[in-house]
């Protein structure tokens, strides 16, 4: 993939950026822009900094969460191909 420069706007700021893929990063940026002002709106006190921190926060357990899951649906997958290369083993060695 070619580099491209973009423009992305988060929080009212503008965001020079050099990326790999256009699409991808403007909805990541679009959902970084509605996370912080739904954070405003729960709690409008809060200064633009740490709405960006509770929003990375919130993309980083939802990674975490899906890594975890990803992992775990791996595992499964391993271990089914152990039993059925068994029994596949055990059916060809009853065979020959």
């Amino acid at each position: 993939m070619e580099t491209k420069s973009i423009r992305v706007r988060i929080y009212g700021t503008e965001y020079p950026l050099k990326v790999d893929d256009e699409q991808q990063t403007t909805k990541a940026a679009l959902t970084i822009d509605r996370m912080m002002a739904d954070l405003h709106t729960q709690i409008p006190d809060q200064p633009p900094v740490t709405l960006a921190v509770l929003s990375a926060l919130t993309v980083s357990e939802t990674l975490y969460h899906e890594q975890q899951q990803t992992s775990q649906i791996l595992h499964g997958v391993q271990n089914e191909i152990q039993s059925l290369t068994l029994l596949l083993d055990n059916i060809l060695t009853r065979n020959t």
